[in-house]
């Protein structure tokens, strides 16, 4: 339907995010789709049942818009378990609809117009636009290629009195890089004295590699008393529709967090929030995730050796990036859209995280599948690439 409103849009730059772009030629070419961050495979049925038993308890109303109390007893439970610092339930815990959410609602929360926001390229796609949708400026710094570890020294060049936060990933999407304890030390050195909010996103705290351990800014005291950190169920738990996540802080920061919480979601599906509660009472649940997805990791880079990409270090999340160079000189979103319909696989292209498109000649794959998933993938990958072969 036209419309007769003439639209001058705010943002007349911003297309369509690129997972949806590559999620769609899969499903149109009939690729195996190894591009969006999602599992192919079910959550374990307990779960299902849990929220099933709340439904029909009739546990289906409006709840607490911070979220149930069993949920976030649980969180605070979980985190004080892990890293060490305890959240008081009532007032430093939220539940949100998705890590996505809680990121748009942080930003929304503490960045007033002309403030700047340092981000780290390549750069999650949905950081950029919550900034310049409340009027902000998202100020690049860069992980070094090819092992992507920030450089502080230009983090420190960046930082202004116009700062107002900082945004850190870890394990990172899309590199799989991971922040060290020396990184975080560093990061506490720069913002000391300052009035600057850090934003931690670590949606994949618990998928990490070969015996590395999460270092979480919950962790840091110093740092946790300025920092919201995100998480996932969805991540976690293999249920990515289901949109949950949650964030912790100290309670000065979270109140001003939940003052936009309340008006742009409210609040999140109660009978989910009691399933999760008591499915994470099992704390192998979320403590296995590690050795789990290690072994699809291994089995997906085996398969990939007989390739010709060459593949990047993997320290964490369930994503591998691949350099092509071996095998054509297309940019990367070129080949990315070339592999999908005419081999049948679809990958991100990685310049799509970088602000002015600089192309390595690098794609991600997820590697979150089932393994005939993984295998049909490679399958299609090796008879349109041997090994030896040069496009």
């Amino acid at each position: 339907m036209e419309t007769a409103v003439r639209i001058d849009s705010r943002f007349p730059d911003m297309g369509t995010t690129i997972f949806t772009v590559m999620s769609r030629l899969a499903a149109e070419c009939g690729a195996v789709n190894l591009s969006q961050g999602f599992p192919d495979f079910q959550a374990e049925p307990a779960l299902f049942d849990a929220m099933h038993r709340h439904m029909l308890a009739g546990r289906n109303q409006y709840p607490p818009m911070a979220g149930l109390p069993e949920l976030r007893q649980a969180i605070a439970d979980k985190v004080a378990a892990l890293y060490g610092t305890r959240f008081d339930v009532e007032s430093e815990v939220t539940v949100t609809a998705g890590a996505t959410q809680a990121i748009f609602t942080a930003v929304a929360a503490f960045v007033r117009p002309g403030d700047e926001v340092i981000v780290f390229e390549p750069v999650y796609d949905s950081y950029v636009p919550a900034i310049e949708t409340v009027g902000g400026k998202a100020v690049h710094a860069q992980l070094q290629f090819p092992d992507y570890a920030p450089d502080w020294a230009q983090v420190a060049s960046l930082i202004t009195p116009k700062t107002r936060m900082i945004i850190v990933n870890s394990p990172h999407n899309p590199t799989g890089s991971l922040l060290t304890a020396a990184d975080v030390d560093r990061l506490a050195e720069l913002v000391r004295g300052t009035d600057i909010v850090i934003l931690s996103d670590e949606v994949y705290e618990h998928i990490l590699f070969d015996g590395e351990r999460h270092v979480s800014l919950c962790g840091h005291p110093e740092l946790a008393a300025r920092t919201i950190v995100v998480s996932s169920f969805g991540k976690t738990y293999h249920i990515t529709g289901w949109k949950i996540g949650y964030v912790v802080g100290p309670a000065a920061l979270m109140a001003e967090f939940r003052k936009v919480h309340q008006f742009n979601v409210f609040t999140v599906h109660a009978p989910s929030q009691l399933a999760i509660a008591e499915y994470m009472q099992d704390a192998s649940r979320h403590l296995g995730l590690a050795a789990f997805y290690q072994e699809k990791r291994d089995f997906f880079r085996q398969l990939m050796a007989a390739t010709p990409f060459e593949l990047l270090p993997c320290r964490g999340t369930y994503f591998q990036l691949a350099r092509y160079d071996r095998i054509s000189d297309l940019p990367d979103r070129a080949f990315a859209e070339w592999l999908t319909r005419e081999v049948g696989v679809a990958v991100i292209p990685v310049s799509a995280f970088y602000a002015d498109g600089r192309d390595d000649n690098v794609v991600r794959f997820c590697f979150a599948k089932r393994e005939e998933t993984l295998r049909a993938a490679v399958e299609r990958l090796g008879k349109a690439f041997p090994a030896k072969s040069q496009l």
